[in-house]
């Protein structure tokens, strides 16, 4: 595992200094530097309550020195831990006037979409189970859809409005969109490929080719009652803005640059998610809130941008 750093404010030092301020915490870093575990099998190592295990790794992933991910399990989902850092240096006489980058996390409920235009097969479903009838276009706006934790259309896109009330008078970065998505069949498609595409206050923002409705296996995160013949999981994907263009995870797919997005230029940053009517794979979206599929996050979007106010 590489090595990795915490560039952390003063909100964050005083958690991590909470978190290490326990040999039970500092035990279960231990364990942890030499293989993931399971809260049970951290308890057991320890000979302390499954409670007690749990409660100290909330507190550690809370300070960002572990991660945790929710995997299937034979009583619903089990949390399996791992080591977020190999080390960690602290810097006692950092001026916080100096930090020249600030960072807003936004997290977006996948039900939150303000425009819609789909097509069937499509459906929208929370924990609890189906929102109004399948495959019926006119129930996408049912009060009931903020609820929702898996949204799914054959052709045409959701569209979302994001706040950008920090970004204003401050030069913005980076940016970057991220959420768990796929192609959509009836059932699942293991060989569905569908060319999804994201718009940012009306300029596309890159194409990505999902490879399939993904299934035969259930999803980490999946409620009980949902059906195994069922879509189950998709691909975490990020599209990023730079000053060097865009980019879906690693790979460039435009000039676009962050400033041709207009970010601060508008009363909210518009997202579309959808299909290009003219895409040469037409193959629908699955699109996972933080209580299906297999990562426990909404569609999140990250802005990185100077903590000064623009120069005129």
């Amino acid at each position: 595992m590489e090595k990795k750093s915490l560039d952390l404010g003063h909100k964050d030092l005083v958690l991590v200094a909470r978190a290490l301020a326990s040999e039970v915490r500092i035990d279960i870093l231990q364990l942890l530097c030499k293989e993931s575990l399971k809260v049970n099998e951290i308890a057991e190592r320890l000979d302390i309550p499954a409670s007690t295990a749990a409660l100290n790794v909330k507190v550690l992933e809370e300070a960002g020195l572990i991660h945790c991910d929710l995997q299937p399990g034979i009583r619903g989902s089990m949390k399996v831990c791992y080591k977020q850092v190999e080390e960690l240096n602290i810097i006692l006489n950092r001026n916080e006037n100096n930090d020249k980058n600030k960072t807003e996390m936004i997290s977006m409920p996948i039900g939150n979409y303000v425009d819609y235009k789909v097509t069937p097969t499509c459906g929208i479903v929370n924990e609890k189970g189906h929102i109004d009838e399948e495959d019926e276009p006119r129930c996408f706006y049912n009060p009931l859809r903020t609820t929702a934790k898996l949204i799914w259309f054959g052709a045409g896109y959701v569209e979302y409005r994001f706040p950008n009330a920090a970004i204003q008078e401050r030069k913005v970065k980076q940016c970057e969109i991220s959420l768990e998505l796929c192609s959509e069949a009836a059932d699942y498609d293991l060989n569905c490929k569908s060319d999804i595409t994201i718009w940012v206050n009306g300029l596309e923002a890159g194409t990505w080719c999902s490879p399939s409705d993904f299934g035969g296996r259930r999803g980490k995160l999946n409620p009980d009652w949902w059906p195994d013949k069922n879509t189950q999981y998709g691909n975490l994907k990020t599209w990023r803005f730079t000053d060097r263009g865009t980019f879906i995870d690693k790979d460039k797919v435009n000039d676009n640059t962050i400033e041709d997005y207009h970010l601060a230029d508008h009363p909210f940053i518009s997202v579309r998610i959808g299909i290009k009517e003219d895409a040469k794979n037409i193959g629908g979206v699955n699109i996972f809130g933080d209580s299906f599929g297999d990562y426990p996050q909404n569609i999140v979007m990250k802005l990185i941008y100077k903590n000064e106010a623009k120069s005129e």
